[in-house]
């Protein structure tokens, strides 16, 4: 695999000769919307196929998948075009193997709202190892309120997926209410019901495990939180069930505020199989203009936490997201616009704007003017992208998780491909 940064001259037809690749091949890997225009400093993906399968009359990809060894959504990833789709018509080209090898193999989750567009869920689903749709609400007597969550498990199991129940203390449209948790902690009576109607609820859906994420906790809490993830995994466990917790990015026990002071990484590490650190957001809606998760940032928060947890059971957190922010940047006033990172790409183009990269940070950015207003983009690309998922090798971590799945970013998955091989659930 090959990342490829866009310079000036050059064309798509140009980039496929230089590399000896497929024209078509390349379109499909990166998901092109403009394939005849590109912007300077965009990035491409070339992947080189090794091994590939010309369809014979009468096959089906689980024929194919038997007959090379490998698995229906290792097709599906090799073969984005199919769009996690089984038909596949005679003569058709699917590609086997690519080279080189993957690095390892790895461990991928991401959360994902009710209201998905569900063609994009069945062109992702075959990337994951387990899908958390969101969310679980817990009412202020303990009971659940339900997403419209049955169809993302169907949809879940159908590509192998573990679909995880994910439980949370977010109160639309007051956000993550820390009274609540603080009424949950401190109440073993409310414990036990959630405790109940969680087990409950995911045999009756057919949940293969338990996602908590508990933000906003008061400090006063933290010992609380780690017991009460605790007393889930013990009765969960014994049932064929892991627990796993979000947990927010820090980079100390030390660290003040009311977003990190709650989460007590060795205590919550104990207490959970696995964790996801939520590494992004430095970059955020109201805050100045800067890269979501800078690397630099994201490995202070991994060298602290391996101090505290084992590698085994982190998971890094990764935005699936950028912001669009107006300048000049006023603190208290200024709200960025959230975009895809595919939007990203499409502003620059619309604008006439090449594409810059921060070194430092690992990631894309640019500016523009609109309507006498200069504005600053910040997102990810394949470049960025690969920096982050190499850290899950690095640091020999469980996987990666993806806030959120919600928004298309076709090169993430052909780097997560050309990376790793994606285990399948447990």
């Amino acid at each position: 695999m090959i990342i490829h940064t866009v310079k000036e001259g050059e064309s798509l037809y140009s980039i496929a000769n230089d590399y000896q690749v497929d024209l078509q091949r390349l379109i499909t890997d990166n998901g092109l919307r403009n394939p005849n225009n590109l912007v300077i400093g965009q990035t491409l993906v070339i992947l080189f196929p090794t091994e590939i399968h010309t369809v014979q009359e009468g096959e089906s990809l689980f024929y194919i998948g038997k007959m090379y060894g490998i698995s229906i959504n290792q097709l599906y990833r090799n073969n984005p075009g199919l769009q996690g789709k089984s038909e596949i018509y005679p003569g058709q080209q699917l590609v086997i193997r690519y080279r080189p090898d993957p690095i390892g193999s790895t461990d991928i989750n991401g959360y994902a709202y009710p209201y998905i567009d569900l063609q994009l869920l069945r062109q992702t689903l075959p990337y994951l190892t387990y899908l958390m749709p969101f969310t679980y609400e817990i009412s202020e007597d303990g009971s659940l309120v339900p997403p419209d969550d049955v169809l993302l498990i169907q949809m879940a199991k159908e590509y192998g997926v573990a679909p995880f129940m994910n439980l949370s203390n977010l109160r639309e449209p007051k956000g993550f209410d820390s009274q609540l948790a603080h009424r949950i902690l401190g109440s073993r009576e409310l414990q036990d019901r959630i405790i109940r109607e969680t087990l409950t609820t995911m045999r009756q859906k057919g949940y293969s495990g338990l996602d908590i994420d508990f933000e906003y906790v008061l400090e006063e809490d933290k010992y609380r939180l780690a017991d009460f993830i605790q007393r889930f995994r013990s009765r969960l466990n014994p049932a064929g069930y892991e627990v796993f917790a979000a947990l927010a990015a820090k980079t100390s026990e030390k660290e003040a505020g009311l977003l990190t002071a709650g989460h007590d990484y060795k205590a919550l590490g104990e207490a959970a199989d696995a964790v996801l650190l939520m590494t992004y957001e430095w970059g955020y809606r109201y805050g100045p203009p800067m890269a979501i998760a800078p690397i630099g940032n994201v490995r202070q928060v991994l060298d602290y936490a391996v101090t505290q947890i084992p590698p085994r059971k982190i998971f890094v957190g990764i935005p699936n997201y950028g912001y669009d922010w107006p300048l000049p940047y006023q603190q208290g006033i200024t709200e960025a616009r959230s975009i895809s990172n595919v939007e990203a790409v499409d502003l620059a183009m619309e604008q006439g704007v090449s594409i810059q990269y921060d070194n430092n940070a690992q990631a894309p950015y640019f500016q523009y003017v609109k309507d006498g207003i200069t504005h600053e983009v910040w997102f990810d690309d394949a470049k960025s992208i690969r920096a982050k998922l190499e850290l899950v090798a690095e640091y020999g971590l469980r996987g990666a998780g993806y806030w959120n799945l919600m928004r298309p970013f076709p090169e993430n998955w052909a780097v997560l491909n050309g990376l790793y091989r994606v285990n399948p659930p447990k």
